[in-house]
């Protein structure tokens, strides 16, 4: 990164307050004193893996707090399977990425593939990021073409609305072009550093094809958001309300 885009950095995130994930992510360890916490919300177990598991894994070595909830359990991710079956399955693929991550992790209770969207839903979704307290949230665009994906968008865009406000909300991308669409990128996180950790969190989703997964688009999603910023491998998210920063 060139003297004159770190100095564009460091300006914009001035505009927009002390913390934004380019500053928080650049920040001395000595300004790291004060950890942040990190929660990001998912449809299923791999989707945070997915969208944005090198960021997560990033921002854990930084020595934030990291917590993943899954909106759903995957019951309906195993053709031939029973939901009890695959839920166990799933959820037990899911608490083996979040080790490898070093994450904490919340399974909120709903089905896979009948989310809901309702009054109640939004309450037990915004209670449960109100006990994370979170400094910032990531979840799914919503606009794409998976039902339990756009729940779990719109459920977290409630919370932050109904919670004032206080955290800084992201979206992240998914097999772009088949599920993600008019995923125009704000932010970017180099993965470089951390995208094997990230492969190998993916890869503890034995039921889901993880080659499969990533050849629906991520290995080239990290490829391509990484040229666009200048670095190996990338991970690309849209701030609600944000601006363009290179980090």
């Amino acid at each position: 990164m060139t003297n004159s885009r770190r100095n564009f950095v460091k300006q914009a995130s001035a505009t927009i307050g002390a913390l934004s994930l380019p500053s928080l992510l650049h920040a001395a360890p000595a300004e790291n004193m004060n950890k942040k916490k990190i929660v990001c919300l998912g449809g299923h177990p791999d989707d945070p893996e997915s969208g944005c598991g090198g960021t997560l894994a990033k921002l854990r070595k930084a020595g934030h707090e990291v917590t993943v909830i899954y909106l759903t359990t995957g019951e309906a991710g195993i053709p031939g399977t029973s939901h009890d079956k695959a839920a166990s399955i799933r959820k037990a693929e899911a608490i083996a990425a979040c080790k490898i991550l070093d994450t904490k992790y919340i399974f909120a209770g709903q089905i896979d593939g009948d989310s809901i969207m309702n009054n109640e839903w939004v309450e037990k979704i915004k209670t449960i990021i109100a006990n994370e307290n979170p400094d910032i949230v990531f979840t799914h665009w919503p606009l794409d073409i998976h039902k339990d994906h756009q729940i779990a968008s719109l459920l977290a865009i409630q919370a932050w609305v109904r919670l004032g406000k206080k955290f800084l909300l992201y979206f992240f991308e998914v097999c772009t072009g088949e599920q993600t669409f008019i995923f125009h990128p704000t932010d970017y996180v180099d993965i470089t550093e951390t995208q094997a950790q990230k492969k190998q969190a993916l890869y503890c989703h034995l039921s889901q094809d993880p080659p499969g997964i990533y050849q629906c688009g991520h290995a080239a999603m990290e490829e391509f958001r990484g040229r666009e910023m200048g670095a190996k491998a990338a991970e690309a998210f849209i701030r609600m309300n944000g601006k363009l920063f290179l980090l």
